[in-house]
């Protein structure tokens, strides 16, 4: 037969009770909370965190939405170094929170920054090349004579 808890303690030693009731579910009461904002729905904007205070009481506190976080210009990689804060929160940093020392640090990623240099500089080399290219024909031109007539 069964018979409530209070009754099968009632005849335990207390080591006896303590090893029976680390058996037992623990049923516990939870402390009905009330929103501390007017918003009295579980929105998105406003999402709260259970917070016991140091006198022992269970609060709500509000979360703050977190953000994407800054993105890449050029390829829209999430760019790493910088906090993923709120628009607002962004004005109040100092500037060398807001970037990363490196050219087009804080606005582009590290790989991109990268394949912009190379393309600038493959780009100088082709100036180079055709300049040089230009130079031997026109030399070429004038050993030959350069008398060339062309159709009007």
């Amino acid at each position: 037969s069964l018979k409530p808890f209070w009754l099968e303690c009632f005849w335990l030693t207390a080591e006896q009770r303590s090893r029976h009731q680390a058996n037992q579910p623990l049923l516990t009461m939870v402390a009905r909370l009330t929103y501390r904002r007017q918003c009295r729905y579980n929105t998105k904007s406003n999402k709260q965190r259970i917070l016991k205070t140091p006198g022992g009481k269970l609060v709500y506190q509000a979360v703050a939405k977190t953000t994407k976080g800054p993105k890449c210009g050029d390829c829209g990689k999430t760019l790493i170094g910088l906090p993923r804060l709120r628009a607002k929160e962004y004005r109040r940093l100092k500037n060398r929170e807001k970037r990363v020392s490196r050219a087009y640090g804080g606005s582009r990623c590290a790989g991109c920054v990268r394949s912009r240099i190379v393309r600038a500089f493959l780009i100088e080399e082709q100036k180079c090349v055709k300049q040089v290219l230009a130079e031997k024909l026109s030399q070429a031109k004038e050993q030959t004579g350069g008398k060339k007539k062309g159709k009007k």
